[in-house]
């Protein structure tokens, strides 16, 4: 069984690269006993489809008094999509959008133009010990709708559309696969599926533009390369595949639609560099909206 280990390497030896491009092992980031695992965007893959930014966050065991404390701070010409495998986070934004995200909801922020939002904890979560375990992607936006208004959905749990696909569970949470059709805005032809496995089931890999694989517990093998947790495995354009768990196993798939290159500077993303100085500056100066109901702390713009 080959293991690509993070690094492209000779497919000549390789039986699985044929499907696979490349391994992402992400680097664990310790945010003050908060562990956070970047895959996208890297120095060898910055993009899958119109997916720009996955971050992998915990899981975390936090004691009372502790929790995710995300200041204000904003974003441009991009969508935010947070889902939460444990735990909750309190969601504000400059639109007034004020929302408790749960377990299996998803919640999609349109920055376009412009928005500011902070992620924090209700008191009644911080007082006393609890889990917080997800994930937290960003989506580029086509170039047609990067200054769009800006706007803030959130989808319950229960409206996902959810199937069992040769005994595997499967939520299809944005776009199109396994025949369901997620009711989740998209800008492009997005996919976005969670499923999960028991040793030795296997589930076919749906068929988008681009695609990848992130294991978020356990482990997989796609012919014959091994997937380990905690990776992310970039699919090439070949029919066919199949992923076969080797342990018990939480898989998320994304993909889609290639939108071509993008720039990305701390919190903004847009296809013109001059966009992200723009709103850099905009933000140094505070020309961005407040956030209500926190309008008194922000994220100074790194220097």
């Amino acid at each position: 069984m080959s293991n690509l280990a993070g690094l492209e390497q000779d497919c000549a030896a390789v039986d699985g690269c044929a499907a696979i491009e490349l391994i992402i092992r992400p680097r664990d980031k310790d945010l003050g006993g908060f562990s956070v695992r970047r895959t996208l965007p890297n120095a060898q893959h910055k993009m899958v489809g119109p997916w720009i930014f996955f971050d992998h966050m915990g899981p975390a065991e936090l004691p009372a008094g502790k929790g995710i404390n995300v200041r204000p701070h904003p974003h441009v010409n991009l969508a935010t999509v947070t889902y939460l495998f444990e735990g909750e986070i309190l969601h504000r934004d400059s639109l007034g959008s004020e929302q408790t995200i749960r377990p299996g909801d998803i919640n999609l922020m349109v920055a376009g133009r412009g928005i500011v939002h902070s992620e924090r904890e209700r008191p009644e979560v911080t007082a006393s010990a609890h889990r917080l375990h997800g994930l937290q992607l960003w989506l580029a936006l086509p170039e047609a709708d990067e200054e769009i208004a800006p706007a803030f959905h959130h989808y319950a749990a229960a409206d996902i559309p959810a199937t069992v696909v040769d005994g595997v569970p499967v939520r299809v949470m944005m776009g199109t696969a396994f025949g369901r059709i997620s009711p989740v805005r998209t800008f492009a032809r997005t996919l976005y599926v969670e499923a999960q496995l028991q040793p030795g089931q296997t589930l076919a890999l749906p068929e988008a533009e681009e695609r990848a694989v992130y294991v978020a517990q356990g482990g997989l093998t796609a012919r014959g390369t091994a997937i380990a947790e905690h990776s992310m495995a970039v699919f090439a354009d070949v029919a066919g595949v199949v992923l076969e768990a080797t342990a018990e196993s939480r898989i998320v798939i994304i993909g889609g639609e290639p939108l071509g290159p993008r720039f990305i500077e701390w919190n903004f993303v847009s296809s013109r560099k001059a966009r992200i100085e723009a709103a850099k500056d905009d933000w140094k100066a505070g020309r961005f909206p407040k956030v209500p109901g926190d309008e008194t702390e922000f994220i100074p713009l790194p220097e």
